[in-house]
């Protein structure tokens, strides 16, 4: 009974498109990731890049430089590419896309990998340079993908949502366990990550059934030039705009819900400590790559639940998450939750919500915007994640959450975030 059930759920997907969006996801947002990863210091492909430089953070810049500072020059640039890249992007083949973002990718990981770290005296500016190229690349990436999942049907879009999600934990547990377990040199680390893009090119050019796109393409260029000789162009944009904008609003306010994540996972998390006669750990710095990687466990488990589940409310996913950014905002300032193993369970909460609010977001897209501007919907919602992030940023920035969360609890005789 359950593998009929299965069956039927899956029923239609093509293995090579699901296969080749996976990897997509896994892609894009990984260098991201891996950069973070190299800004720390304790411590797949285009999310799994994104994920291993927010790993990275304190490498990358030290200890008494705000991680928030790296979550920055990872999500501004990608914030702008979304914001602008959606109307002029389709000029440019997505066969030139791809060659562009592997390339860009690896450029910002070489840059990180070689440029030395904070402890030899180096300085952040290269690297924080190498997260910008990776950041754009990200922002691209992600814009360009979720657009191509138009092409190929749900199930493209549903790999490319778990993809998403394990490049999270891959790029999480890359980074932990080559420079913790195997003792790896967070050079060596990143350099071989650079290597990653490649799958990318693979992916596409070889595994990837491009003769829908090529045909969908075809019918839209000829669908448009008879438009245009029936002069219907204007008639028809006006249309088109108003039927996006009820759909566009509603998915841009559910995915808001990523700045209270990223305030929390950037700025409050690190200030999550206790006693280390009370945890696993034997140092401070294992505390927050653990709750990374537990975070980005939940993100998985739920961005690859859309066969399974679909959410049809996703305003409350946005409360929810500020209830959990003022749960662990107390829990900096007093400790009001005993155990460590309760903080890891509140993380994973965290991240189970993220993950449905955004593969459920751009579900409710692809149900409810006209298929004609489908293809550039996708893509421009994406800019309200980068949105919310980067105003999570700021606020740790600009207003020193981190710090300021750190002083009160050396205050209160507990110093162990600056033991980091």
């Amino acid at each position: 009974m359950f593998r009929a059930r299965l069956g039927a759920i899956f029923a239609g997907a093509d293995v090579r498109v699901c296969t080749a969006f996976w990897l997509f996801g896994i892609l894009i947002c990984i260098y991201l990731l891996l950069d973070h990863s190299a800004n720390r210091k304790p411590g797949l492909i285009n999310n799994v890049l994104y994920v291993i430089i927010l790993s990275a953070a304190l490498d990358l810049v030290g200890p008494n430089v705000p991680k928030a500072v790296v979550l920055l020059a990872d999500i501004i640039p990608s914030f702008l590419i979304k914001l602008c890249a959606p109307y002029f992007i389709h000029l440019v083949p997505y066969w030139l896309r791809i060659i562009l973002f592997a390339v860009i990718s690896s450029w910002g990981m070489l840059l990180i990998a070689l440029a030395p770290p904070y402890t030899d005296g180096g300085t952040i500016t290269t690297k924080m340079a190498g997260v910008v190229l990776a950041s754009l690349s990200s922002g691209a990436g992600e814009l360009s993908f979720l657009g191509l999942t138009h092409y190929y049907g749900s199930f493209s879009q549903a790999a490319w949502g778990s993809g998403t999600g394990a490049a999270g934990l891959i790029g999480a547990a890359y980074y932990s366990i080559a420079t913790t377990s195997i003792g790896l040199s967070v050079k060596t680390s990143l350099l071989a990550s650079s290597f990653l893009p490649l799958i990318m090119l693979l992916s596409f050019f070889l595994m990837l059934p491009r003769r829908l796109l090529r045909r969908a393409t075809s019918l839209q260029n000829h669908n448009a030039d008879v438009e245009h000789e029936e002069g219907n162009d204007d008639f028809s944009d006006r249309e088109d705009h108003g039927l996006l904008a009820e759909p566009l609003s509603e998915s841009t306010a559910s995915l808001k819900s990523f700045e209270p994540i990223y305030l929390i996972n950037q700025s409050v998390a690190p200030t999550l400590l206790f006693p280390l006669n009370e945890t696993p750990f034997t140092e401070y710095r294992s505390f927050y790559p653990t709750y990374a990687t537990i975070y980005q466990i939940g993100v998985f488990i739920s961005r690859s639940s859309l066969p399974f589940l679909r959410l049809p409310y996703l305003y409350s996913m946005g409360l929810l998450q500020c209830l959990n950014l003022a749960l662990v905002i107390l829990q900096a300032l007093s400790m009001i939750l005993p155990s460590i193993y309760l903080v890891f369970a509140l993380i994973f909460w965290e991240g189970l919500l993220g993950g449905l609010v955004y593969v459920n977001t751009y579900a409710k897209v692809s149900d409810e915007v006209p298929e004609a501007q489908r293809e550039f919907a996708l893509g421009a919602v994406s800019v309200s994640d980068s949105a919310g992030i980067s105003l999570a940023a700021l606020v740790g920035v600009v207003g020193g959450v981190e710090e300021g969360l750190c002083g009160w609890q050396v205050g209160k005789g507990r110093d162990w975030c600056r033991r980091l």
